[in-house]
């Protein structure tokens, strides 16, 4: 087992209450999660109370806790560590009511020596979001606590505002952690690493060397069960103001004056206040065919479940350097990468049909996947006579360290962090406002859809919003495969 070392979890115990404990997310992730960090010791103690709509008694939750284990686990569950996992195990049926939920927090805190913390983690539709926080009020569970809220965190302007006060009628905003799983995925941390910690990018990470970057998330899922949540909020809202805005903020930010929260938070913060408002001639919005035929979709929805977009940073470092996103369902590939564009040299002293600029601009590439991958791209010449040039690439792969048995998945990091009360990779109140601010002319005069064929990239139109550039997917090359020999 791995050795933790010092410093990395919370310095207390922690009383878990987990709202949404036998849906998807807690099934697929938080359960598996939790288990890891109690078991690999990154948590001095942990009890967990699940919450749900479901009328399980303790025994009929250790049953689903165990099946989520079994199925979703990426690391092996020994009897004696489920055991002791089983045992930390409670449950209150939401219809117990405040009093319950009370009542087995009070319990749960009392088998620890000495000082304990409550993390309240809200893994609810955001319909149910506010019930969960006033139940947790009337239950007199805001002292010692704090609160991890899952996206949306509203769909406009004037709903998170309004959210926002809610929440704060209840828990302090030094309380609440907004998350996005992207941020907690070792490659999106490695950016501050790689920009930051070397020499030989950081005097390049500016309008004078880039000329623009894309963050690309194409998803070959479709919606499955999740229709009619989807009807209510679209591409653009579950993913861009939620996901790839923040991803856009690591990789523009100032350096900040410490690798701590507040600092981060302050410099991100920063990049949204610098973000010109979308416009909407600078979006395409998609919709795969056959999704109006989905159960729970209008029959002449406009809902989008495509977006790609051109925005612009208002600032010294990034003036005139566009920065293009793109996400969306049911697409050719699944893929997660940041691609930087660098300005292109003069091509005058090569001879003609060198090769020279024929594959675009050199890139440097980060893969978003959970194990950090980064690739440079560069031309250099073919061997032989002439001088003929070829596009060449440098790459990195977590699993040349020898450490990727050492990588958290993205919740089990958010969650501790969340326990450790570090906000560094969490949205504060005003930078998740200013998102939805710039946001606002797009979303009051929308563009039309445009129709794409499933496992395309896309609606046509997207190659004019790009041009004279080019989308960096699909790659002209494959990552190399870190396990074969001489790649």
């Amino acid at each position: 087992m791995t050795k933790i070392p010092p410093g990395v979890g919370p310095r207390f115990p922690q009383v878990v209450v987990l709202f949404g404990a036998t849906g998807d997310l807690a099934r697929r992730k938080l359960l598996p999660g939790l288990f890891h960090l109690s078991s690999a010791g990154f948590i001095p103690g942990c009890r967990i109370i699940g919450v749900s709509l479901d009328d399980l008694d303790i025994e009929g939750f250790r049953k689903a806790a165990r099946g989520s284990l079994d199925e979703f686990s990426s690391r092996k569950v020994s009897e004696a560590d489920w055991e002791a996992f089983a045992n930390s195990l409670d449950y209150v049926p939401l219809a117990a009511g405040a009093g319950a939920l009370k009542a087995a927090v009070v319990e749960a805190e009392q088998a620890f020596d000495g000082e304990s913390r409550r993390l309240h983690y809200l893994s609810v539709p955001p319909s149910a979001a506010l019930s969960a926080v006033r139940m947790l009020g009337e239950a007199e569970l805001v002292d010692r606590s704090r609160i991890i809220m899952e996206k949306p965190f509203g769909t406009d302007l004037a709903t998170a505002m309004s959210l926002n006060t809610k929440l704060h009628a209840v828990f302090d905003e030094s309380q609440i952690f907004r998350i996005d799983h992207f941020l907690g995925k070792e490659p999106a941390q490695n950016i501050l690493a790689f920009r930051f910690a070397n020499g030989l990018f950081e005097p390049i990470w500016n309008r004078n060397f880039i000329d623009h970057v894309q963050i690309d998330v194409p998803e070959t899922l479709g919606l499955g069960k999740r229709a009619g949540f989807y009807e209510q909020t679209g591409a653009f809202r579950d993913m861009v103001v939620t996901h790839l805005f923040q991803i856009l903020a690591f990789m523009a930010m100032e350096p900040p004056t410490a690798l701590e929260p507040s600092p981060i938070s302050e410099e991100k913060n920063k990049v949204f206040r610098s973000m010109l408002p979308i416009e909407p001639a600078d979006v395409v919005r998609g919709q795969y065919t056959g999704y109006r035929s989905e159960e729970g979709v209008g029959a002449e929805s406009e809902t989008e479940t495509f977006i790609a977009l051109k925005c612009a940073i208002d600032n010294w470092r990034w003036a005139g350097v566009p920065f293009y996103l793109r996400t969306g369902k049911r697409l050719a590939e699944g893929q997660r990468i940041i691609s930087i564009a660098f300005r292109e040299p003069p091509k005058s002293m090569f001879p003609a049909g060198s090769g020279v600029g024929a594959q675009g601009p050199d890139h440097l590439t980060f893969d978003l996947a959970d194990a950090s991958k980064m690739s440079l791209s560069f031309y250099g010449k073919r061997p032989g006579p002439g001088m003929r040039l070829d596009k060449l690439s440098l790459q990195f792969a977590m699993h040349d360290t020898g450490l990727i048995g050492d990588v958290l998945e993205a919740y089990e990091r958010l969650i501790l962090d969340a326990m450790r009360g570090d906000r560094t990779l969490f949205t504060t109140a005003e930078g998740i406002e200013r998102l939805w601010q710039v946001s606002t002319t797009l979303l009051e005069a929308p563009p039309p859809v445009r129709f794409y064929a499933p496992g395309s990239w896309g609606p046509n139109a997207i190659h004019q919003l790009i041009a004279p550039r080019a989308w960096r997917l699909p790659f002209e090359r494959t990552w190399r495969d870190p396990n074969r020999l001489g790649s």
